[in-house]
């Protein structure tokens, strides 16, 4: 092997609750999969086939660390998912076996430069800046797949002004209300990309979606899966 010209990145992992660590490779995540979220956006989720953007791995925020607000938005916003971590690869699955590629799920934040993503619609332009930003993902602690049931469970995300009490409701759903399952978004996902070990699907987030100041603490939860938290500095 030659000698590196620049020092080789730092391996991004999650924590699992085995006691392990998860290394992700590329992270996923699809938009509007819930009716009433497609709506508030705008948009008819019944006549919309799943679609795709990306997030890099060094974006992940993890362990519950804290979360710097972005430089060049206005407007940062919240929105709750649930996150699928694939332990194998494949192409063009069915979607009858597309959970067997998931090694396990987790809870994380899809955080969105909404001011410059309405921009970038306006424009026609990507939404790299404003959805992979740094620090765009926090996500918790990954259990494994045999201990979830990713089919239905409460989806909650709650806003406080400090850590001393459980803070305001903002977004609330369940895993039922998603308009492609699991397995259906993992197949489809795997038509268009060569899926592999370590990467990470992002599943949609419920209705709610809104600000966030610095000093804000959040934490999203999901019945049977578990939670993140991180805060706003």
């Amino acid at each position: 092997m030659q000698d590196l010209v620049i020092p080789a990145p730092d391996l991004v992992t999650l924590p699992t609750s085995t006691g392990g660590r998860f290394p992700v490779r590329r992270v996923y995540c699809v938009g509007r999969n819930y009716a009433a979220h497609a709506r508030e956006m705008g948009h008819d989720p019944d006549r919309e086939p799943p679609f795709f953007f990306t997030k890099p791995a060094c974006a992940l925020v993890t362990d519950g660390a804290d979360t710097p607000y972005p430089p060049g938005t206005e407007r940062l916003e919240h929105e709750v998912e649930l996150v699928v971590a694939l332990g194998r690869g494949g192409s063009d699955v069915p979607v009858d076996h597309a959970l067997d590629l998931v090694w396990g799920y987790g809870v994380g934040l899809d955080l969105t430069r909404r001011d410059l993503q309405a921009e970038a619609k306006r424009l026609g332009r990507p939404w790299d800046l404003a959805k992979g930003f740094d620090a765009s993902a926090p996500i918790g602690t990954l259990v494994p797949a045999a201990e979830v049931d990713p089919t239905s469970g409460a989806v909650e995300l709650r806003v406080a002004a400090a850590t001393d009490h459980i803070g305001a409701l903002r977004q609330s759903g369940d895993l039922a209300d998603q308009i492609w399952s699991v397995a259906e978004t993992v197949a489809e996902l795997s038509r268009w990309v060569a899926l592999a070990p370590g990467d990470l699907l992002l599943t949609g987030t419920p209705d709610g979606v809104g600000p966030l100041h610095r000093g804000d603490v959040v934490t999203g939860t999901i019945d049977g899966v578990g939670s993140v938290h991180t805060r706003i500095l």
